[in-house]
């Protein structure tokens, strides 16, 4: 049963490093993904080890728990650690949100356009963190316009 145990924790923690170099390999700097590369491809070895030591059907029911548990708890860690962005909203609307905005203390820059004389109020709306992006989704979605988001910075 220790032995189960054991290749489970180890099984766990494989999914979730190997996760990790993938989002790494694409995202992180060069020395940064080659070192979780090299951890994530040397602990492979430890649960390949531990193979042995089971039945088949074992350990494909272990590989399907680890996996579902590990890449799961592996993205909302990252998500946990990530910084935030600044985005800009970009949206086009026939009504004034300003003080909607303001009520929420959202940065925003806009300009009024006349087209086929009628007015539009073109937004650039700054968004800091999640909280802020629900904010403004709300009030867009409210309006039923279509927006564009753009990141503006890699963190604050």
């Amino acid at each position: 049963m220790i032995d189960l145990v054991s290749y489970f924790i180890c099984s766990l923690i494989n999914v979730m490093l190997s996760t990790v170099k993938n989002i790494f390999t694409v995202k992180a700097s060069k020395p940064v993904a080659t070192g979780i590369n090299a951890i994530s491809y040397g602990f492979n070895t430890i649960v390949l080890k531990q193979l042995v030591g089971f039945d088949f059907i074992t350990t494909v029911i272990i590989t399907i728990i680890t996996n579902i548990i590990g890449v799961y708890l592996s993205l909302v860690i990252i998500e946990k650690f990530k910084k935030e962005c600044l985005w800009k909203i970009s949206v086009t609307i026939d009504k004034d949100i300003s003080n909607l905005l303001e009520k929420y203390n959202i940065s925003y820059v806009y300009n009024i356009v006349k087209y086929k004389n009628k007015e539009f109020y073109c937004y650039d709306i700054f968004s800091e963190n999640k909280q802020d992006s629900t904010i403004i989704k709300q009030i867009l979605t409210e309006y039923k316009v279509k927006y564009n988001i753009t990141e503006i910075t890699k963190s604050l």
